[in-house]
């Protein structure tokens, strides 16, 4: 009787965990995506206001330089964002919950038993 209730904690406790570890998964995914949305409307803005300052000081926005300052500002603003992102990644890759073996824990109680 004692391995029947074993066994269906451990089913119990797993489904829990499971709903657990979707939940943050999904809270994590919802971050990510808010977070890529921040990053688009952050590189947009800092782009338009270079775009405009070179504009009013009569820089077309055509010549390798001004294109080397767009790309580098693009990234400057970007970096932050892409670290978050490989710490979320990491993150979902360590949320996996163990699925409980019952098979091996009856052949190991039954050990028990026979030793």
């Amino acid at each position: 009787m004692g391995q029947l209730v074993s066994d269906v904690t451990s089913i119990l406790n797993y489904r829990d965990a499971k709903k657990e570890a979707e939940n943050e998964r999904q809270k994590i995914l919802a971050d990510m995506v808010n977070d890529e949305k921040e990053k688009t409307n952050l590189v947009k803005k800092t782009l338009a206001t270079q775009r405009a300052k070179y504009g009013a000081s009569g820089v077309s926005g055509n010549s390798m330089t001004t294109g080397a300052v767009l790309k580098r500002l693009k990234a400057e603003a970007e970096e932050p964002y892409n670290e978050k992102r490989a710490t979320n990644t990491e993150k979902l890759k360590k949320l996996r919950v163990s699925k409980p073996n019952l098979l091996q824990s009856l052949l190991d109680k039954f050990e028990d038993l026979v030793d």
